[in-house]
């Protein structure tokens, strides 16, 4: 079994030293989804919420939202993107959005934190924009998808489908 690594040998929370370990491309990929009304996920497609381009600014959170992310969960290091990107699938059978994002570094530990962040923040910001008219909206299905580079190699989520954990049916 895998220890905790955020934890010293009394127990107290660390930050993990990762000076030793070689630095290696790594990349990351987390989806969630949002689930709202019809009439809402309509003014998102058309564009005719007051607030604005819900899309536009929630990918904006989003990337913003991952270069912070050492500031926002305690234990996490700061790291130097390369790059992170957050897209968006209008999907009127949830109805809602399907958010994925993915963050990609040169470094000596990964960015899976700095991918769910990202889309985590994205998927607050879709619901801080509608909520003026859905205040029923429901975040879901936060999770790893996949991520790749250092010790571990390649992860991949087993149930995820197109970038998206797939939708359990209940029969």
């Amino acid at each position: 079994m895998t220890t905790l690594t955020h934890l010293d040998g009394q127990g107290r929370a660390r930050m993990v030293n990762v000076g030793e370990k070689p630095i290696t491309a790594r990349r990351a990929i987390a989806a969630a989804q949002i689930c709202m009304q019809s009439q809402t996920l309509e003014q998102i497609r058309s564009n005719s919420l007051s607030k604005g381009d819900v899309l536009a600014v929630a990918r904006i959170a989003g990337i913003q939202a991952a270069k912070r992310c050492d500031e926002l969960i305690p234990l996490c290091h700061s790291l130097p993107l390369d790059a992170v990107t957050v897209d968006f699938e209008l999907d009127d059978a949830l109805p809602g959005v399907r958010i994925t994002a993915s963050a990609s570094v040169q470094s000596r530990t990964g960015v899976e934190m700095e991918a769910l962040t990202a889309v985590s923040i994205a998927a607050l910001t879709i619901y801080d924009m509608c909520k003026a008219v859905d205040k029923g909206m429901l975040i879901d299905k936060l999770c790893l998808v996949r991520k790749e580079g250092g010790r571990s190699g390649v992860w991949e989520r087993p149930d995820a489908v197109d970038g998206h954990q797939e939708t359990q049916s209940e029969e």
